[in-house]
C-alpha cells in the first residue's frame, strides 16, 4: 500500500488544480479515496466529499482545500506578449524566468515569464517585478499567432514545477498549499478502511475548492452538510528561515509536528480535546495564535449556519505561495496520526458547548 499512496501523492501534487478549475485534481483525489468511502458528493463548483458511515445523526467533517494559486491571461499585445492578473495570492516577485503552462481548450501551451537581461539593467533605475511589467512569452511574434494557439483572455496559467524530495526529509514543490492537506485526509480515510474501523458517526472527508480567493468552497459545502463538528487542515508558515520575525510571526518549525491554533474561530473545548488526544498518543504538536481569523476554511465552517464547533490542524511549511513550498515528511505523518486518533476518540453526540 505504501507504493500506492506515494504514487497518488506524486500524481495529485503534480497535477494542476488552479482556483476555479480544480476538476482534474478533484477527479484524481476522488478516484483514490473511492475504495475507502461509502458514498460521494460533488457540488456544482467541484468540492468533492467522501462519505463514511452515512446517515448517522452526528456528523463530523475533516477538510482540506484543493485549489492552487495561479494566473489569468489578462491582455495580449499586438506583438504577442501576454500580461496577467492574479488568481489567488500569486507572487509577482518570483515570476520572472519561470516556466508556465497555459491551459486552453486545445491543451497545454508552454510559455515563460520573460525578463530583461542583467546586462541592460542599471542598478539605480532598474524596475522591480510588478503586476504591471511581468509578461509571458510563448514564442509568438504577433497577437494572432497567440490566439491561433488557443490562448485568449481568461485562460488560466500555472507554473511548471513538479514535486521533488530534499535531503530525504522534505517534499518540495508548488501547490503543497494545500493539496498536501488533501493527501493527508485521503490517507486518514484509507487507514480507517484498512483497519476496519466503524465510526459511531458520519464522517465527511471534504476536499474543498476556491479557498485561495476567500474560502468559497468551504462556505458552500458547510451549508450543505450542516456538520456538528469540523476539523480543517491547511498549512502555516515555518518561521525559522531568514526574513521571519518570531516576535510577530511566532516560533514554528518544520519537523516539530503539526500546529494547533488558538483563535476566535477555533472552539476551545474541541481544541483542548484534540490537545489531550495528541498528548496521550505522544503525537508532537506546536501552538500558534490567530487574531481576527485563521485565514483558512476553518472560519467558513465555524461561522456557517448556527455555528459549527471547528478547529484547525496546520502543517508547517517553508516558502508558501512559491514554487518551492517545503513540508517535512514527519509532520505529514503526524497530521495523519493526529486526525486518526482524534476520530477514534470522538463519541457520537459529543457536546463541546461551553454552557450546558
Amino acid at each position: 500500500m505504501a507504493e500506492k499512496n506515494i504514487e497518488f501523492l506524486y500524481k495529485y501534487l503534480n497535477n494542476a488544480s488552479p482556483t476555479g478549475f480544480e476538476a482534474p485534481g478533484q477527479q484524481i483525489w476522488l478516484d483514490y479515496i473511492k475504495p475507502y468511502i461509502d458514498e460521494q458528493i460533488v457540488d456544482v463548483y467541484g468540492t468533492a466529499v467522501g462519505v463514511i458511515n452515512p446517515g448517522q445523526p452526528y456528523k463530523v467533517v475533516i477538510e482540506a482545500h484543493s485549489d492552487e494559486i495561479s494566473w489569468f491571461v489578462n491582455y495580449i499585445t499586438e506583438d504577442g506578449y501576454i500580461y496577467v492578473r492574479r488568481n489567488g495570492g500569486s507572487d509577482h516577485q518570483i515570476a520572472p524566468s519561470k516556466r508556465v503552462n497555459i491551459h486552453t481548450k486545445k491543451g497545454i501551451v508552454k510559455g515563460i515569464f520573460g525578463w530583461p537581461a542583467i546586462h541592460v539593467r542599471e542598478a539605480a533605475t532598474e524596475e522591480k517585478p510588478t503586476l504591471k511589467n511581468i509578461f509571458i512569452d510563448v514564442g509568438a511574434a504577433k497577437k494572432s499567432e497567440v490566439e491561433e494557439m488557443g490562448i485568449h483572455v481568461g485562460c488560466v496559467i500555472t507554473f511548471e514545477d513538479t514535486l521533488m524530495e530534499l535531503n530525504s526529509k522534505f517534499y518540495v514543490g508548488r501547490a503543497l498549499d494545500n493539496r498536501i492537506g488533501g493527501y493527508i485526509i485521503a490517507e486518514v480515510a484509507r487507514r480507517l478502511k484498512e483497519n476496519n474501523v466503524t465510526l459511531p458517526f458520519t464522517l465527511y472527508v471534504v476536499n474543498a475548492v476556491q479557498e485561495e480567493i476567500g474560502l468559497r468552497g468551504a462556505e458552500m459545502i458547510s451549508r450543505r452538510l450542516k456538520p456538528d463538528l469540523a476539523i480543517c487542515c491547511d498549512v502555516i508558515h515555518d518561521t525559522q528561515s531568514p526574513m521571519y520575525n518570531k516576535k510577530t510571526d511566532g516560533d514554528l518549525a518544520c519537523g516539530r509536528g503539526p500546529v494547533l491554533t488558538y483563535g476566535p474561530a477555533v472552539q476551545n473545548n474541541l481544541l483542548n480535546f484534540m490537545i489531550d488526544v495528541a498528548t496521550e498518543k505522544a503525537i508532537p504538536f506546536q501552538r500558534a495564535a490567530a487574531s481576527r481569523s485563521t485565514g483558512t476554511d476553518t472560519d467558513s465552517f465555524a461561522y456557517s449556519s448556527e455555528g459549527v464547533a471547528s478547529a484547525l490542524i496546520s502543517l508547517p511549511q517553508k516558502y508558501m505561495h512559491t514554487t518551492v513550498e517545503m513540508c517535512h515528511k514527519d509532520d505529514i505523518q503526524a497530521c495523519i496520526d493526529m486526525y486518526y486518533e482524534i476520530l477514534l476518540s470522538l463519541e457520537a453526540g459529543q457536546d463541546f458547548r461551553y454552557i450546558k
